[in-house]
């Protein structure tokens, strides 16, 4: 970019980036006009695909008999592994170890092994109940305990991150504790279930409509399933009804199994997964067993830490490498440790393939620091929150990570600082101590956590992005990146930008269909990177055409470039201000292209998994939460009371949008760790597989009292879109304040002497369990 256009840019602050627009698609989706895959209009000839799914979870398939599937009126072909004309493969890393459908193993209950394709969806999946399989079973290992008992079986290297000695750290501490915490899975949940919409074209073509996070993985993954080069595969998608990660790689299934079919028999062919098949076949968010050891000194100071991170990964490798290694990229959270060792341990079960999720492993490892403080706190008699003010990232020889990046901006204690204050945290603390001691059955806690959270994907090429910007005659634009859109306001922040860098009003500015065929080889829309990487694009786009713009109208006018600059009403041309469409109309007469592609890689950015060291993040988010609870101890119910949440989102893009995506994180962190629990009986089959079964947070669960404000005066210290910063992930971690608060509230049971070591999901079953043992405490 030119000096001269850099200074147009900064000069332009209409109503584009930096306001609170309204989501691009909220009028539809109110009025329930938004399309999602399975409302577009079906092709004629359309076919319906159901998977039929094991029913072992680990065992040889000895026969399968589908002549009675085959049977039913309305039935056009049952595809097995042995129909797939290319790779039998859907693995996200390259492994080879995730068969599209069984062939020969069944490796978790509910795995695909053939599927359906029938006229209407209703005969498709009557038929696919008729299947008739005989199994030769296997051991089955299905959580972590078993993984271990079994000899550990990993399916992904093993990661180890050091910095110092811990060892002669442990033994010079003053002080030393260790322990263990459990941290559950979390079932996805999105509204919009899996789905995917394939369509023929001519010589071999495929079209795919796909609920996706990832089009070109989802277009590579069908391309190899039907053995044809990229080129002859689209893959597009619009908006998604929610993802969360579930669909990054999970959505490669139903995209592959619907193209398969629509090339076995010519028609268009659609796959929408039943929720309970949804449930029983994909990934969940990884279950965790961290085993810590840490030392300290009287006035809480973390001297010394050691941890080993166990996950439940299940049968293959999925995304579980880079999901447990964030896990130990976070398990420092804010804080610095002198001597410190994280080890993962990425273990094989028979259960689904463990997968993407919110945080992407990053809040498994918070937890685990949060216990940590929470120990030395009720170990030393002090206020939790004074030993993490003590214990953050500072300066000098305190701002080296684990992995050895420098924390540049730790602002953990400042906004820990201004949360505490605006919220009252220490009278409030005080004022429940009181309360509880006069209090039998209803017991109050408060916890005021941080959270720092590191930006870019872990996998440093996935750090890039593409765009494409059309303008036309009339003055309008189109914009196209490589990002998906999933609710959380990602293409409106795209046409933000191109307002801002034009000038324009949102109705000159259309954000269209992701699709591969537009922008190719994008990375999937996850790590909290979307508008960071694509935001970046398209402002490369749009650049590239304003320079075309601007050395057009000098010339045109006879004007100086920099008396060329654009406004929120029209373009200043030396004394006078003439239309964007003006401009536009007399550049397409002049030959000019209006037409961009725009490319962003992020900066800076290095890891290198085999030392264990590097600066895996461009950059670092920050925030606090402060929240209240209040647990029966009749029931083990907890209802949250209050919470308070300052967070950092740099020169925030859209301030309503951002805000919006930090009460949904928070909602949907606290909702993990208090009552979403993945029950698994001793067949290896998930029990809770739908929405009776598996409880999500309701509109009852909110907290009574959330106050929700952006940290004012902090733009991004990094070169990224417009100073934002990423607001996506980071604050799905703030929901650990409640955890803790429940905590704080089941401590007053053995008058705050002992950590009550609660584990997640707190269930009232979990919190009845941890007041009983609290009690048992207390009497001795």
């Amino acid at each position: 970019m030119s000096e001269t256009l850099a200074k147009q840019t900064a000069q332009i602050v209409p109503g584009g980036a930096s306001k609170s627009l309204r989501h691009e698609s909220a009028r539809m989706h109110v009025s329930g006009n938004a399309a999602y895959i399975d409302d577009l209009p079906e092709p004629q000839g359309l076919l319906h695909v159901v998977p039929g799914l094991s029913t072992k979870a680990h065992a040889r398939i000895v026969s399968m008999d589908l002549e009675a599937v085959r049977a039913v009126p309305g039935v056009v072909c049952v595809l097995t592994a042995a129909d797939i004309p290319g790779d039998n493969q859907v693995s996200a890393v390259g492994k080879g170890d995730e068969p599209l459908l069984a062939d020969g193993e069944v490796c978790f209950y509910g795995q695909p092994i053939f599927v359906v394709v029938a006229e209407s969806r209703g005969v498709a999946r009557r038929a696919a109940k008729l299947a008739k399989i005989e199994y030769e079973e296997r051991p089955a290992v299905l959580n972590i305990a078993q993984a271990r008992e079994a000899g550990g079986v990993l399916v992904w290297r093993p990661l180890v991150m050091s910095r110092g000695d811990v060892e002669t750290g442990l033994a010079a501490a003053p002080r030393r504790l260790s322990g263990q915490v459990t941290v559950g899975g979390q079932e996805h949940f999105y509204l919009e279930g899996q789905a995917a919409l394939a369509q023929p074209g001519e010589e071999g073509e495929m079209r795919v409509w796909s609920s996706t996070q990832h089009p070109t993985e989802t277009q590579h993954m069908v391309a190899h399933c039907l053995h044809v080069p990229s080129n002859l595969v689209t893959v597009e998608v619009r908006r998604m009804g929610g993802a969360f990660g579930g669909k990054e790689s999970q959505a490669n299934t139903p995209a592959c199994l619907a193209a398969i079919a629509a090339h076995a028999t010519g028609r268009a062919a659609k796959m929408r997964l039943d929720r309970d098949d949804d449930m029983m076949m994909t990934g969940k968010r990884h279950d965790f067993v961290i085993d810590y050891e840490v030392g300290f000194d009287d006035a809480g100071n973390i001297l010394a830490v050691d941890m080993v991170l166990a996950a439940r990964c299940g049968w293959a490798a999925d995304l579980s490498g880079p999901v447990v290694d964030r896990a130990l990229f976070h398990a420092d959270n804010a804080y610095f440790y002198p001597d410190v060792r994280f080890k993962s341990e990425p273990l094989k079960t028979n259960t689904q393939s463990n997968t993407a999720y919110r945080g992407f492993g990053g809040p498994q490892g918070i937890v685990a620091a949060e216990r940590v403080i929470e120990e030395i706190a009720f170990a030393t008699g002090l206020d939790p929150l004074d030993v993490r003010v003590r214990n953050v990232y500072g300066t000098g020889t305190r701002n080296i990570t684990p992995y050895h990046m420098t924390v540049e901006d730790s602002i953990a204690a400042e906004i820990m600082a201004q949360l505490a204050e605006r919220c009252d945290y220490r009278q409030r603390r005080q004022a429940l101590r009181e309360a509880n001691k006069s209090s039998p059955c209803i017991k109050r806690g408060i916890a005021l956590t941080p959270v720092k959270f590191g930006i870019s994907f872990t996998a440093t090429h996935y750090n890039q992005a593409g765009a494409l910007v059309h303008v036309y005659t009339d003055g309008s634009v189109q914009v196209n990146h490589g990002g998906t859109e999933m609710g959380q306001g990602l293409h409106t922040k795209m046409v933000q930008i191109a307002m801002r860098e034009f000038g324009l009003t949102e109705d000159r500015v259309r954000i269209t269909a992701t699709t591969t065929g537009k922008v190719p080889n994008t990375s999937a829309t996850a790590a909290s990177s979307g508008a960071d990487l694509n935001g970046m694009a398209v402002l490369d786009a749009v650049h590239k055409i304003k320079a075309r713009l601007v050395s057009f109208a000098a010339e045109h006018w006879k004007v100086p470039e920099e008396g060329v600059q654009f406004l929120p009403d029209g373009v200043q041309v030396g004394e006078q201000v003439i239309s964007f469409p003006e401009l536009t109309k007399a550049a397409y007469f002049a030959r000019v292209s209006l037409s961009a592609n725009g490319f962003y890689k992020t900066p800076k950015i290095s890891w290198n998994a085999a030392t264990g060291r590097g600066r895996p993040f461009y950059y670092f988010a920050y925030g606090a939460a402060c929240a209240e609870v209040a647990v029966d101890l009749l029931t083990g119910e907890n209802r949250i009371e209050r919470v308070d949440i300052l967070h950092d989102a740099g020169q925030s893009l859209n301030p309503a949008i951002d805000i919006g995506q930090i009460e949904g994180g928070f909602v949907q962190g606290a909702g993990w760790l208090t009552m979403e629990e993945l029950v698994w009986d001793d067949t290896g089959r998930l029990r809770t597989h739908a929405p009776s079964t598996y409880k999500i947070p309701a509109c009852s669960d909110r907290p009574r009292i959330f106050n929700v404000a952006l940290l004012e005066h902090s733009p991004n210290q990094e070169a990224t879109i417009f100073r934002s910063k990423a607001v996506g992930e980071p604050p799905f971690v703030h929901g650990v304040a409640v955890l803790q608060a429940i905590s704080d509230a089941l401590a007053s049971l053995n008058d705050y002497q002992t950590c009550p070591q609660l584990d997640a999901p707190a269930t009232p079953e979990q919190i009845l369990r941890t007041a009983e043992r609290m009690r048992q405490q207390a009497s001795h």
